[in-house]
């Protein structure tokens, strides 16, 4: 009672490496207060405290809109590894119809990456879903609102990976 908790998982992407890891963020949301918890550097929280110290105004907006803040830029990192699945998934299917071989490690790969991503994204669409339906009282209609959106572009990121995985099925039936 009084305070809300939250685990969420930012993406992290190593510069040169075409694979992605995640990261646990927990959230401690209060009245008056947001406490983040996370294992080394949080783009989205470094990119947001550098907004905080430019913008007073961010912060007396409450901590449940810094939240949202938060995740939202959590959220929008996940759409470049996104692309660039596509992208490997469209080269492999261009190779699977030039008739190459060889291709099942990458195949493989690329499917395990899809499902990490889904394992990910699919229990955090959850979590900002019942943000989005206002079960907690801290969330006002106006949070709620806002983290809709979030919560769509959850939708749409979980929709796609399942979706990036049924076409890796189709590349090795080529």
């Amino acid at each position: 009672p009084g305070y809300l908790y939250l685990v969420l998982h930012g993406i992290d992407v190593s510069k040169g490496k075409a694979q992605f890891a995640t990261r646990d963020v927990d959230f401690f949301v209060g009245r008056n207060y947001l406490v983040t918890i996370h294992d080394g550097e949080s783009r989205s929280i470094g990119r947001l405290r550098e907004l905080c110290d430019q913008h007073e105004r961010i912060l007396g907006e409450g901590p449940v809109a810094l939240l949202h803040r938060i995740i939202d830029t959590m959220v929008d990192n996940y759409r470049p590894v996104a692309v660039a699945l596509e992208d490997r998934i469209e080269k492999l299917e261009e190779h699977a119809m030039a008739g190459r071989t060889q291709m099942v490690q990458q195949v493989l790969k690329v499917k395990r990456e899809l499902a990490t991503m889904r394992r990910v994204l699919i229990p955090q669409r959850d979590a900002v879903g019942r943000l989005a339906r206002r079960e907690f009282p801290a969330i006002s209609d106006e949070m709620a609102y806002r983290f809709r959106d979030v919560f769509d572009h959850l939708v749409r990121l979980s929709e796609e990976a399942i979706m990036f995985q049924d076409r890796m099925t189709g590349v090795l039936e080529v």
